[in-house]
């Protein structure tokens, strides 16, 4: 009897160019955080998102990092942030030292822009152009808005509560490269380019990787400089080693550099096959045996990053039980992540909103969705989910 082939849930493709681009980097003996392709690399981002600058770095956790630092956010500040996503999104609020406020999610998974308002509207109050939390007196100075999935947010009504209340927006792009609107006041506008800064990652299973690596962007050159300039242990003085603040070794290498620019040559195909399975999975699943399959918002183009399968109550098994169940077929997948306001030392933290994103949070496997995901694989998965 043959033994069933493993499908992975999300990992790399590596089919074009990456490596002669590596190789061209070791015979260069340019290997580190110097060399000419992390510039070439941070333009090439730079240049597809239709932004002035990048800077690229060594995850989209460092990356989230330095935009803490951009926006000014510091000790004793708070910092609005998704329920649903995972803890790397909402770590950098305690690097920086402020504190973050648990928001939940609308139907795209994404923070709602609804529930920011009423919590906003219930427990703050403007102070001299500044958002105050009216229960513990702290500036509440930005929000982090997180791409779903590669889904996009719905950023007109998060900008326009941002506006309201004077907050930086820091868009968490890190599942979201390609998704952009193709409709209304954003139409053409990429995720991660329409708050005051955008983040990157490229770590293993995202649509284009590096290995591990992530990248900033903003409209902002100074914030960028900043970025820049603290990714590289706030060098001041090349010669001498003089450091004018406290920095970072946050510098993405040249060797991923090389990977990110072959990948970057594919990121168009890569998105369009994971459209082309995403349709599949929709006509085979979709409505049928107490499955559904999550949509992507209108008007947007989006690089459909992961699958989300949402299990109905009508369907005889639990999530737990759908995932035990594929994974002895040799096929992976896995659940959203547990809410973060329920871990590390989060719950202490407020929260508002939640009660949609436990009831996703329950009920939604991700299934296979890598850019080399063949059809006829595509089509075992849902043979075995049909059989459950």
């Amino acid at each position: 009897m043959t033994e069933k082939k493993f499908i992975p849930l999300s990992v790399p493709n590596f089919c074009g160019n990456e490596k002669k681009y590596v190789n061209d980097a070791v015979v260069s003996e340019w290997v580190s955080t110097g060399g000419s392709l992390v510039p070439k690399f941070e333009q090439a981002v730079a240049d597809y998102v239709g932004m002035p600058g990048a800077v690229a770095c060594n995850s989209g956790t460092s990356g989230l990092h330095l935009a803490m630092m951009m926006a000014g956010v510091g000790r004793g500040d708070e910092v609005l942030v998704p329920t649903l996503t995972f803890i790397a999104a909402v770590n950098p609020v305690r690097y920086a030292g402020a504190q973050p406020i648990f928001i939940g999610c609308g139907d795209s998974l994404c923070i709602c822009p609804t529930l920011v308002e009423e919590y906003l509207a219930q427990n703050a109050e403007m102070r001299d152009g500044k958002c105050i939390n009216k229960h513990t007196g702290a500036h509440i100075k930005a929000m982090v808005v997180v791409h779903v999935f590669g889904n996009m947010a719905s950023m007109p009504g998060l900008m326009r509560v941002a506006k309201q209340y004077n907050l930086t927006v820091i868009e968490d792009a890190t599942e979201a490269l390609g998704t952009r609107y193709t409709e209304g006041e954003y139409a053409g506008k990429m995720a991660g380019t329409i708050g005051d800064v955008g983040v990157y990652s490229f770590n293993g299973n995202k649509i284009i990787t590096t290995g591990s690596g992530g990248m900033v962007v903003s409209n902002h050159p100074d914030w960028l400089a900043h970025a820049k300039h603290l990714s590289t242990q706030a060098k001041s003085d090349e010669l001498n080693y003089m450091h004018d603040e406290v920095g970072y070794n946050y510098r993405l290498t040249n060797l991923q550099a090389a990977l990110g620019l072959a990948q970057m040559e594919q990121l168009e195909n890569f998105i369009a096959h994971k459209n082309e399975m995403y349709a599949f999975y929709f006509e085979k699943l979709n409505g049928k045996h107490g499955y559904g399959i999550m949509p992507f918002r209108e008007g947007v183009r989006s690089n459909r990053w992961f699958y989300s399968l949402y299990v109905y109550d009508e369907h005889p098994m639990k999530r737990d039980d759908i995932i035990r169940a594929l994974a002895e077929e040799k096929i992976q997948t896995r659940p959203i992540w547990g809410l973060i306001q329920d871990q590390a030392d989060y719950p202490k933290n407020e929260h508002y909103g939640e009660d949609l994103a436990r009831h996703y949070l329950a009920r939604i496997v991700n299934l296979p969705c890598s850019t080399s995901l063949t059809r006829e694989d595509a089509q075992r998965v849902v043979d075995t989910l049909l059989a459950l």
